[in-house]
C-alpha cells in the first residue's frame, strides 16, 4: 500500500488520524521517497502562515469534528487494500491498522496466500513476511517514504505538525473540482523544496485531495494524488472510508475501510521489534 493510513490513512497502509493516507501503502505503490526531511539538529526558520490559508484549515478542522477531531490520539481500523495496474484493480488484501499519533503505526496485511506486518515508529521500524519467514528492519528508503507520507497527510496540515519544521502555509486559491464544484487550495512549502497542496471542498470544508510530486521507480518526477471520499461519522469525528491514490493521473491503489475505532487502547508491545520470527504475533 502507499503505507500509512492516518486519520486519513495509515502510514503502513496506503501515510493521519482519519485514515487519510497510509505510509505502508504508499511504499508498496513503488514510488521513490521524496527529499529527506531536515535533520533534527539543523536550524529551522520560523513557520510562515497566510491568514486566509489558516482560515481554510480551521474550517476543515471544524468540518471533521472540531475538538473531537483534535482529541483523537489513536485509530484502530480494518478494511481492504487494492492495488491497481494500468487503472485496473487487482485482488484486495485485508488489513488491520493501529495508529498512535503522531508517528507510530502498525499495519497487518493478509491476502493472496500470505501475511505480513509493517511497523513504522518515526525514523525506525520493522517488517515481517510470514511466507518467507523473514524479519527485517525498515530500510533508509522506507523510512524516508514514511516521512513523505507524514508530510503529505491531511493530519499534518490540520494538526499543525508542520510548524516544527519552519514550513510556510500559503493560500493558493480556488480550483475546479467537477460540475459546479470548487475546492479551496492551500500549500505547504518545505525548506528543502518539497511542496504539497491540500484541497478542501469549498461548500463543506472537508478534505478532498492532496497533490504533490516525487520520483517514480524510474527516477522521473511525477504528480501524485490522494483523493478522499465517503465521509462517515465515527463517534463525533468524520472519517473518509475511501482513499484513492493516483500517479501521473492513473489510479494505483484504493484503501476501503469497513471499521474504524478512535481512542482505543493500543499497547506499546505492538510496535516493539520481535526477537525472532517465532515471536511475531498477529
Amino acid at each position: 500500500m502507499r503505507k500509512t493510513l492516518y486519520v486519513f490513512a495509515p502510514a503502513c497502509l496506503a501515510a493521519a488520524l482519519l485514515p487519510f493516507t497510509t505510509p505502508a501503502a504508499r511504499a508498496q505503490d513503488g514510488a521513490k521517497p521524496a527529499a529527506e526531511t531536515p535533520k533534527a539538529d539543523a536550524p529551522k526558520a520560523a513557520a510562515k502562515v497566510d491568514e486566509k490559508a489558516q482560515a481554510v484549515v480551521s474550517r476543515a478542522v471544524e468540518a471533521l469534528g472540531g475538538a473531537a477531531y483534535l482529541g483523537v490520539r489513536t485509530v484502530v481500523s480494518q478494511g481492504y487494500y487494492t492495488q491497481f495496474r494500468d487503472g485496473v484493480g487487482g485482488i484486495p488484501s485485508t488489513f488491520r491498522d493501529y495508529l498512535v499519533f503522531p508517528n507510530r503505526e502498525r499495519t497487518e496485511f493478509k491476502g493472496q496466500g500470505g501475511r505480513s506486518v509493517q511497523v513504522n515508529t518515526g525514523q525506525t521500524g520493522w517488517l515481517f513476511d510470514a511466507r518467507k519467514k523473514l524479519l527485517t528492519d525498515v530500510t533508509p528508503e522506507q523510512a524516508a517514504d514514511f516521512r513523505t507520507v507524514m508530510r503529505t497527510s491531511v493530519d499534518n496540515v490540520l494538526r499543525g505538525w508542520w510548524r516544527a519544521e519552519g514550513v510556510s502555509l500559503a493560500y493558493v486559491g480556488r480550483r475546479e473540482a467537477g460540475l459546479a464544484r470548487r475546492n479551496e487550495v492551500v500549500k505547504l512549502s518545505y525548506a528543502d523544496g518539497f511542496e504539497v497542496e491540500f484541497e478542501f471542498d469549498a461548500r463543506e470544508g472537508l478534505p478532498s485531495k492532496v497533490v504533490y510530486k516525487r520520483p517514480n521507480a524510474e527516477g522521473e518526477t511525477v504528480e501524485e494524488e490522494d483523493r478522499y471520499a465517503q465521509f462517515l461519522l465515527v463517534g463525533a469525528v468524520r472519517f473518509p472510508y475511501v482513499i484513492d491514490h493516483y500517479r501521473a493521473g492513473v489510479q494505483t491503489s484504493r484503501v476501503n475501510y469497513d471499521k474504524v475505532e478512535v481512542n482505543a487502547a493500543v499497547p506499546d508491545s505492538l510496535f516493539a521489534r520481535p526477537a525472532d520470527v517465532k515471536s511475531v504475533k498477529f
